[in-house]
């Protein structure tokens, strides 16, 4: 099991904005593109680029999705406490 996991996200204040991006991304629009245009995270800025991290440094809901995925995959939204998130998991290690 990865000690850490590198991971981007889009970040958006309703279920309903999640749902929308997750279908562009889907039909093959740039994940990295829609976090600078949409996320309210700062890391939109780099295209929703968290970093690598370690269990404990994000809150629960979005860690326990993001360490349960795999490489390449792109999650349905998640909801926490600072809004709707949809993770792409980019690397582990």
């Amino acid at each position: 099991m990865a000690n850490e996991i590198r991971a981007s996200h889009i970040l958006v204040k309703t279920e309903q904005e999640a749902n929308n991006l997750l279908s562009q991304i889907r039909q093959g629009t740039s994940f990295e593109a829609l976090a600078q245009q949409h996320s309210q995270c700062p890391s939109g800025k780099s295209g929703g680029d968290l970093g690598f991290f370690g269990k404990g440094q994000m809150v629960p809901a979005f860690e326990t999705v993001a360490f349960g995925m795999e490489p390449g995959q792109v999650s349905a939204p998640v909801k926490t406490q600072f809004g709707y998130h949809i993770i792409k998991v980019t690397g582990k290690r």
